[in-house]
């Protein structure tokens, strides 16, 4: 299996799973997360999920291997890259909070995947790089969009043009991760965060995600129609229902996502 999926206390977590070549992603990879990404969304046990690489890469992107020899009209190919690129849609539209663990390196579309997730958490020792033009690509997966909205368009295509590979400190002072570990702690820190999120209100963070979609490429009326919907939404929780029984008897909320 080319990506092994577990599940504990909330949390579901898809493991990358080609260490020998570096997490490329292969077509069996590709179709399995198309799989398992809307399910983990629809499934309510889920509140959480995490992704991450076995070995020393996060993922190397494409399978540069499986390249050579392609064939099928345009359209045809087209149709299955879109296809593909279904997978950082889909992440960026999961009404569940997604972690990228990056427990190393991750470039070109691995890169990509990474930043589509919600939270970014890497190991001291990984490294980033676009990549595309090391094989004379433009680029896929989102990679633009996301790296555009992180650090502003100018810097994002630098980082494209000139495929220069940046560290994981680097990284973060740029602003592409949430926080950078100690190798050593890296597989703690992330479940660590992961049990924080999946103990949250999980529909609040649900509109959240919405709110901040909308604000994306919204107006302010927009974002504040959406927000007011939502809000209003929320008040119907139970999880909010607990948050203010919390406040008035001055103890932690217990959320269960409803």
């Amino acid at each position: 299996m080319s990506v092994s999926e577990t599940f504990k206390n909330g949390v579901a977590t898809l493991c990358l799973d080609r260490p020998d070549a570096a997490n490329a992603l292969s077509l069996d990879m590709l179709d399995t997360l198309l799989e398992a990404i809307p399910r983990l969304g629809r499934d309510p046990n889920v509140r959480a999920v995490v992704i991450t690489g076995r070995g020393r890469a996060f993922c190397a992107g494409g399978d540069v291997k499986a390249m050579h020899g392609r064939t099928g009209t345009f359209e045809e190919r087209y149709d299955e890259l879109q296809r593909k690129q279904g997978i950082p849609l889909m992440l960026a539209q999961l009404p569940k909070v997604t972690i990228a663990a990056i427990n190393g390196s991750a470039a070109g579309a691995g890169l990509a995947l990474a930043l589509a997730c919600d939270l970014r958490v890497a190991a001291r020792s990984a490294r980033f790089v676009t990549s595309f033009t090391n094989v004379g690509f433009a680029g896929d997966f989102g990679g633009a969009f996301f790296l555009s909205r992180l650090l502003g368009p100018l810097r994002a295509q630098e980082l494209y043009l000139l495929s220069e590979k940046i560290d994981a400190d680097e990284a973060h002072r740029l602003g592409l991760l949430t926080k950078v570990v100690a190798n050593e702690d890296f597989e703690k820190e992330v479940d660590l965060l992961a049990a924080r999120i999946a103990r949250g209100p999980t529909v609040a963070y649900r509109y959240i995600k919405r709110n901040f979609e909308v604000a994306r490429g919204g107006s302010l009326s927009e974002v504040l129609a959406a927000e007011a919907v939502h809000q209003i939404r929320l008040t119907q929780t139970n999880d909010h229902a607990e948050a203010v029984a919390a406040f008035r008897e001055k103890r932690q909320p217990v959320f269960n996502g409803t």
